[in-house]
């Protein structure tokens, strides 16, 4: 890419992995600032370095070290993550393109973050906790060739045996069933997490949103 082309907020692909730009500084070599969104970790590097990709509906990624999905098929509620793809700030706000914010109250006309954005419905791509099926996941330009050694099953999952797993204190509800039942991550052993009430379950089901939905977890609170 050009300099000029590149805008802070854009979604770029650097060393082959999703990065988000959060500023650009002509006057350096240097000039690209990027976080990586897998881990938010920060890089800097130059223009022709970067790819841009725009982000859309299915789309799955891997943020702060867990994965969602962009959907626009419901609207956000309160405690849920919005990637705001389609900014349009009245005076007021100061969101930009991209910006990835927590939902703190939503009514039918739009969400308040907490960062005291008001977001309209249409502003934004709702992050669904998970891969769905179906997904696209484009935390790598090419699926095939990764930094990352550890890898497995790259062109399905896109992350990490580590980044698969969730934390303890992770709470998650159990969606198919008519049940009522909440339970929290309280072990975690290779390729099994252990929930409260004697359940225990593979990453890879808990993280199947037509299963199991990810409520918050207990030590932010």
């Amino acid at each position: 890419m050009k300099l000029y082309q590149v805008r802070k907020g854009q979604f770029v692909y650097f060393n082959n992995e999703l990065h988000k730009v959060y500023g650009v500084k002509p006057m350096y070599k240097l000039s690209i600032h990027l976080i990586k969104l897998r881990d938010l970790s920060q890089h800097i590097t130059n223009a022709v370095s970067v790819e841009k990709y725009t982000p859309k509906e299915l789309d799955s990624f891997i943020f702060n070290h867990k994965a969602y999905t962009l959907r626009k098929d419901r609207n956000a509620e309160a405690g849920d993550y919005i990637l705001i793809n389609n900014p349009m700030p009245d005076s007021l706000d100061t969101y930009s393109l991209n910006e990835i914010d927590l939902v703190e109250t939503a009514d039918n006309k739009g969400v308040i973050t907490s960062n005291s954005h008001g977001v309209k419905h249409n502003e934004y791509l709702l992050m669904v906790p998970g891969r769905a099926a179906g997904s696209n996941p484009i935390d790598y330009k090419d699926k095939e060739y990764t930094e990352d050694e550890g890898l497995t099953d790259i062109g399905t999952l896109g992350m990490t045996s580590s980044e698969l797993l969730p934390s303890l204190g992770d709470i998650y509800k159990k969606k198919d069933t008519d049940s009522l039942l909440e339970a929290m991550v309280i072990a975690i052993k290779e390729q099994t997490v252990y929930l409260g009430g004697g359940i225990e379950v593979t990453p890879e089901e808990l993280l199947n949103t037509e299963k199991w939905e990810f409520l918050y977890n207990l030590l932010d609170k």
